[in-house]
């Protein structure tokens, strides 16, 4: 499954309402760690086809990432239920966001 891209228009419908695991990746295109992490969100939406996989640009959407708590880039939240089950901040390794999806499967 591809790494879709959510807005505040969307993110009720794509993330909240989403009856499966659903990672979302706050970033925007300034921050060198965001720019990291992104080819391993999209390998891990290849390799993780029961989890939905979404980003949401920090730059056009303020208010969303400011909603959600969202203080630093790069932010994994990890959402089931409608709610946050875990949030992880900064890079992180491959091993890393597995471990944490594994962990919420």
């Amino acid at each position: 499954m591809a790494v879709t891209d959510v807005t505040e228009k969307t993110f009720v419908d794509e993330v909240l309402m989403a009856d499966t695991l659903v990672v979302v990746d706050y970033w925007a295109d300034w921050c060198a760690p965001c720019r990291q992490i992104a080819p391993i969100v999209e390998e891990l939406s290849k390799e993780y086809g029961n989890v939905k996989f979404v980003k949401v640009d920090t730059n056009t959407n303020p208010g969303l990432a400011a909603e959600q708590g969202v203080l630093s880039l790069p932010t994994l939240q990890f959402f089931q239920g409608g709610r946050v089950a875990k949030s992880l901040t900064g890079g992180k390794t491959k091993g890393a966001l597995k471990k944490a999806i594994d962990e919420l499967l």
